[in-house]
């Protein structure tokens, strides 16, 4: 988001029981073990799946009805024809959204976790402040839902094409905020929508991700097509349009809490944040607002940023749950094929094609008007030679992140003549652009290898075909060249990001007002953010009496930091073995967040010791606060009962104490299994703790001695083992010399 201005798995058993002289057969459609659902709900989505057969004849479709499985399993038996039923069958590779299934958790409507009801998440209400939404959207259908959860306390806002009816029993709430942006902006400034509709498609977007409901057959241009749905499809969601096409204003994200808060929203969303460095907590209205949200049991997500450099991670409060973005294991690939027969593919979302090799050439070649080859090798506007570009292919160069600057790229080549590009980007490689003509996004050393050929040949050529789905065609989930990393510029004591998870080429809802499209497929931490708020709303409809750092604590204790392969995450673009700078705790696991076995919990008043351990006065407490809290006694930074531990100026010795609650078995064993950061020594006392009864707490002390200086930040892992849990905390240290004259 623009920075802030200030079947169940369905499948055909082909068990034939009768084979009449017709046509059709007697099927059986499975459609998994029982899932508590109302059996007159269930026979009705049979009729339905029938219906849909039968092109929508009703006599029909009742007529090939026989039985309906309803009670011990989900299923029906129909006659239908080998087509037909190779329709049912068909379902099965058209699930669900793919970054929901590469996170193992599968389902169409209440989602599956072994063990769990997750039912309840009709009464999870999600507040997000963003761009609005487009409430006609599928994926904000409210057929089915029960009525609104009681408590609510929130209003359907009229506005520009939006009334107080457009709400439904899916998008129960809608506000808009314009006093700041009016405020800031040229008065005469057109704004689209005043009101809660969606006229960019960033808060759609978001908000399908995390809470979608299920949608048959979503595709970009036919691209990633199946069904698709959001992390709890059954959740209620709640709009709060703070942003515009151009901004954000503090003032008016502060209205939106505000109002979120005394609505009765569950979690607010924010995909969204300031650029780094991100200033004092005072002067940070997202950190502001999230504290009271927070204080009031409400959960806050927000997403890290999308500046990729260490240090650039913001959102940095403690109390807020700050995600990175990582790919999944789908690709969206164009073929590239050179007139030697050498073969290269390249990320896209370009669905047109080219008919017949062309002549390649390097952009710099083409250079024009008062350019020098080098910048017209970046293809920059004006910068090219129509002569020379006419019927060709581009090799051009890109730095940086726009998204707009690579597609304007496009264009550039596009209206010199060309009829392809090839774009080097080694930052973003991965990242899939939807260009108007045949175009892909290759990392360097293709790039060389491309440009190399063109030098080397008489008459070098190239095709460039459309784009393609791919899955499994990578070690994933890897942390995205463009999410932003740690160490924390404002507390380096406090690890941020706090997760990652999926942030790359995601398919969801759209605003039709933006491009005429009603799906979109997006990159970013904005897209990352919502898959946890989603995860959140699983824990809540469980769990729904934990506190905002409890399930913080179970999102990060249960993060991997291991592939689909077992091996280490990797982070783009280089490759190299991602530290919790890239990817915090892990990449989140929604199968394993709800049996956490031990959590980190705080309060508000831990929260309140943190902002006296880092130099507030009572003064500058209570501006946050609102109270009268004061800093009475002031303990070490690194206190706050986290659910991570980073020591950033150690200086021989130093000791954190941390404290466990248990949320599993009453009676219970852990151990502590520690892989100590190198140069540094660490042990923990007691190394054992003993529960027996849910909701007891332990504390002990984690001890830290240096070994050797670190000339920079060294990486380790704390763990409670039992018989069913690992609760794993990172450890991150960095030891100075003694002639730094620094002590922890």
């Amino acid at each position: 988001m623009a920075s802030l201005a200030k079947v169940q798995i369905l499948f055909l058993s082909l068990c034939v029981f009768l084979a009449p002289s017709f046509s059709s057969k007697l099927y059986v459609v499975y459609m998994g073990s029982r899932s508590g659902d109302d059996p007159d709900e269930i026979l009705r989505q049979h009729h339905q799946i029938l219906n849909d057969l039968h092109r929508g004849s009703v006599e029909e479709a009742k007529d090939s009805h026989v039985y309906s499985y309803r009670h011990a399993f989900r299923g029906f038996a129909a006659r239908l024809t080998e087509e037909q039923a190779s329709q049912v069958a068909g379902k099965r590779s058209l699930h669900t959204t793919h970054s929901w299934d590469f996170m193992g958790l599968l389902g169409e409507e209440t989602m599956e976790v072994p063990g769990y009801s997750t039912k309840n998440q009709v009464n999870v209400i999600i507040g997000f402040i963003d761009t609005g939404i487009w409430p006609e959207s599928p994926s904000f259908s409210d057929a089915g839902m029960p009525p609104v959860p009681a408590g609510w306390r929130g209003r359907c806002q009229p506005g520009e094409e939006f009334n107080s009816s457009t709400c439904n029993r899916k998008v129960i709430g809608a506000r808009y905020y314009l006093n700041g942006y009016q405020a800031e902006e040229e008065q005469e400034k057109i704004v689209s929508y005043r009101s809660a509709r969606d006229s960019v498609g960033h808060g759609s977007h978001t908000s399908s991700i995390a809470a979608g409901r299920f949608v048959d057959n979503m595709n970009y241009s036919g691209l990633a097509a199946g069904g698709a749905r959001g992390g709890v499809p059954m959740a209620r969601v709640a709009v709060y349009k703070t942003c515009w096409r151009s901004a954000c204003y503090d003032v008016d994200l502060l209205a939106a809490f505000d109002d979120a808060i005394r609505d009765g929203v569950n979690i607010i969303s924010l995909s969204l944040g300031g650029d780094s460095p991100q200033g004092d907590y005072f002067s940070d209205a997202i950190s502001i607002g999230a504290f009271h949200a927070v204080s009031r049991g409400v959960v806050v997500v927000a997403s890290a940023g999308n500046e990729g450099t260490p240090g650039s991670v913001t959102n940095l409060a403690p109390w807020i749950i700050t995600v990175g973005a990582s790919s999944t294991d789908r690709d969206f690939i164009s073929d590239i094929v050179l007139g030697n027969g050498a073969h290269f593919s390249g990320e896209s979302l370009s669905i047109s094609k080219m008919h017949a090799s062309a002549s390649i050439i390097s952009a710099a070649e083409a250079y024009g008007g008062y350019f020098t080859p080098y910048q017209s090798s970046y293809c920059l506007e004006s910068s090219l030679n129509i002569t020379k570009v006419k019927g060709k292919v581009l090799v051009c160069r890109h730095a940086g992140s726009s998204t707009e600057s690579k597609l304007a790229k496009g264009t550039v080549v596009k209206d010199a003549g060309g009829v392809g590009m090839i774009l080097i980007d080694e930052a973003d490689k991965d990242v899939a652009i939807p260009f108007t003509i045949p175009a892909a996004i290759v990392g360097n050393r293709v790039g060389y290898r491309i440009l190399s050929y063109i030098k080397k040949s008489r008459k070098p050529t190239s095709i460039i075909m459309s784009a393609k789905t791919i899955i499994g065609s990578r070690s994933a989930p890897q942390v995205a060249p463009f999410s932003s990393k740690g160490p924390n510029a404002l507390t380096p004591e406090i690890l941020k990001p706090d997760v990652l998870a999926p942030g790359l080429n995601i398919l969801a809802a759209w605003s039709p007002a933006t491009a005429n499209m009603n799906f979109n497929i997006l990159s970013g931490t904005s897209m990352a953010c919502p898959h946890v708020t989603g995860i959140v709303a699983l824990i809540k409809s469980v769990h729904p009496s934990w506190s905002p750092s409890a399930i913080k604590s179970a999102i990060m204790t249960t993060a991997t930091t291991w592939n689909k392969h077992q091996k280490p995450i990797r982070a783009g673009p280089d490759g190299r073995k991602a530290n919790p700078f890239d990817l915090g705790s892990g990449f989140v696991r929604p199968k394993q967040v709800l049996d956490p076995g031990l959590v980190y919990d705080a309060t508000p008043s831990d929260y309140e010791a943190f902002l006296c351990s880092i130099g507030y006065s009572d003064r500058k407490l209570q501006l946050i606060t609102r109270d009268n809290s004061t800093c009475s006694s002031k303990v070490s930074t690194s206190a706050l009962n986290y659910p991570s531990i980073t020591v950033p100026n150690l200086k021989s010795s130093f000791s954190v104490i941390r404290t466990v609650t248990n949320v599993g078995r009453p009676l219970s064993v852990y151990k502590a299994v520690v892989y100590p950061p190198a140069g540094i020594n660490v042990t923990v006392v007691p190394k054992r703790l003993v529960f027996y009864r849910y909701g007891q707490k332990i504390s002990f002390t984690v001890n830290f001695e240096a070994t050797a200086p670190t000339r920079d930040y060294v990486f380790g892992s704390l763990s409670w083992r039992s018989r069913r849990s690992w609760v794993t905390t990172p450890l991150v240290v960095r030891a100075l010399s003694s002639r730094s004259g620094l002590q922890m």
